[in-house]
């Protein structure tokens, strides 16, 4: 690679960013995969779980194998990757600046962007909320899959959702006690096939409960949950207090837009995406010509379809540097949107299509 000039320049290394990288390699780019962590991979090398839907999708393969697979392929293209870089600014003309091992700074400039830069997870607020031992779940799930190391011995969960469930049961296979897992809805959040493997281990669920307090002194030593009526006010006399050292928060994920708010690109609020999301056409086009976007920042999704939509996007790119023919490139482009649409079906899929649509429509009237 010459220079600091590429022709892609794909920030974040996660499920999308390495199947874009994949695709605009495959069709003869040059390409440079940025990432801030010091291994590539993302949520995938976290999840030790089997995926979930049909086999095209990965189903019955752990995320860990699937990561595994991706990366394998990105050697074997020579795509060259930069590790321990973080990307503080992007422009409209793609310039971007980056600064490596957090010493050396610098600028390279690209044709193409794609910005995979994923999400990151919320918070709740509640008294004792600040002390040691108050975690997100994705927090916890890194230091057990990826670190070995127990957060804690007896943990609550906040949040019933697909990554509350799941890391629950991790938490217990690692070695921890898990009290309960605490829903503010009145009814549970996640994939039944995951509750219902947490439910057997006999851990009990509390729907119409959200945490009132945590107490301790150096760190969390105690939590006390309350009842919530119709009206989401908290029942009086409900409280139930708990003996545990650690508590997660699975209380959601927001897209992490700020290098796509740098470029100037428009953008959307959609709630049940995550929040502010780019707006951005069927090819994952942004508002702002040669910037792209794939996975959770262009909405709160899932692994499967975030490697669908960067290998979207990485055609998609391919295609706009003129190295792929626009019937060859059509017809990748249909076999992706099919798999995205049947992983954007059903009963929790069909909330992700209809909100991906409003995003599509919007893109239609601004994305040039």
């Amino acid at each position: 690679m010459m220079g600091n000039n590429y022709d892609v320049v794909i920030i974040g290394a996660g499920p999308a960013g390495l199947a874009a990288s994949i695709e605009a390699s495959k069709s003869g780019a040059r390409v440079l995969l940025i990432d801030e962590n010091n291994k590539p991979g993302g949520q995938l090398f976290k999840q030790i779980h089997k995926f979930f839907g049909s086999r095209e999708h990965k189903a019955g393969t752990r995320g860990i194998n699937i990561g595994t697979e991706l990366l394998h392929d990105t050697k074997s293209l020579d795509i060259e990757v930069m590790l321990n870089t973080e990307v503080c600014g992007i422009t409209s003309d793609k310039k971007i600046w980056i600064i490596e091992n957090k010493e050396r700074s610098k600028e390279i400039h690209a044709e193409k962007i794609i910005v995979a830069t994923g999400a990151y997870e919320n918070s709740v607020q509640f008294d004792g909320w600040e002390l040691p031992g108050v975690m997100g779940a994705g927090a916890a799930q890194t230091m057990i899959n990826l670190n070995r190391v127990l957060p804690g011995q007896k943990v609550l969960m906040l949040g019933s959702g697909n990554v509350g469930v799941i890391v629950s049961y991790q938490l217990m296979q690692a070695g921890a006690d898990v009290v309960g897992i605490v829903e503010a809805a009145p009814s549970l959040g996640g994939y039944g096939v995951h509750t219902a493997k947490v439910a057997r281990a006999g851990v009990p669920f509390y729907t119409s409960h959200t945490i009132k307090k945590a107490y301790g002194t150096d760190r969390v030593e105690k939590v006390e949950i309350v009842q919530l009526d119709s009206s989401w006010k908290e029942v009086e006399g409900s409280e139930k207090i708990f003996e545990v050292d650690t508590i997660c928060l699975a209380v959601g994920l927001t897209p992490m837009i700020e290098l796509v708010w740098l470029a100037g690109c428009e953008f959307t609020y959609i709630g049940s995406m995550g929040g502010y999301v780019p707006v951005h056409d069927k090819c994952m086009r942004t508002t702002v010509d040669g910037i792209y976007v794939a996975g959770d920042v262009a909405g709160i999704e899932e692994a499967s379809t975030a490697m669908e939509e960067g290998r979207l996007a990485g055609i998609s790119v391919a295609y706009d540097l003129g190295l792929v023919e626009k019937e060859k490139a059509e017809e990748r482009m249909d076999e992706i949107w099919n798999k995205l649409n049947s992983l954007r079906c059903g009963q929790f899929g069909e909330k992700r299509r209809t909100a991906k649509d409003q995003i599509l429509e919007k893109g239609k009237e601004l994305v040039v």
